[in-house]
């Protein structure tokens, strides 16, 4: 199999070393199409076929799923009410995940990082929301930056 397609269920009988007969139960394709084989390797490299497949499998329904919401919101856009009432929801939710995340702000815990998250779910759809969110984000690198610039000289000032 060279290539896999949205919907396929990639499953392969792997017989273990004991006996032609065993069943070692259900194990994931390697990216090479050759079930994984344990002969002559260890329990490491089986992992890494396994996750390699994993990892391939994600990115075709990764690539499925961007596909079929990029298609989806153009339909919407398409029809005007249906697209004012998806605009309308998204504008909701990011707006509430804002407020929520300025309100989470004093207190200890991911209050900014809740609010950048609202900032990134407006942009989607609004164009000021995305340059907001741009500004915010370059701020915020910034200000790691910042703090881990001063923790290093903390640790160096230490040192000496």
């Amino acid at each position: 199999m060279s290539d896999l397609k949205v919907g396929e269920v990639i499953v392969v009988e792997q017989a273990t070393g004991a006996g032609a007969g065993d069943d070692a139960g259900p194990e994931a394709e390697t990216a090479a199409g050759a079930a994984p084989s344990s002969e002559g390797q260890g329990a490491h490299a089986d992992q890494g076929s396994r996750r390699a497949t994993v990892k391939r499998v994600g990115v075709i329904f990764g690539r499925a799923a961007r596909g079929a919401a990029h298609g989806t919101r153009e339909v919407i856009r398409s029809n005007p009410t249906a697209n004012t009432v998806y605009r309308t929801g998204v504008g909701v939710v990011g707006g509430g995940t804002v407020a929520l995340g300025v309100a989470l702000i004093p207190l200890p815990g991911p209050g900014a990082l809740v609010a950048l998250g609202g900032l990134g779910i407006l942009s989607t759809e609004f164009d000021s929301a995305k340059r907001v969110s741009t500004k915010a984000n370059a701020a915020a690198k910034e200000a790691v930056l910042v703090v881990k610039d001063l923790r290093d000289r903390r640790k160096a000032a230490r040192a000496e």
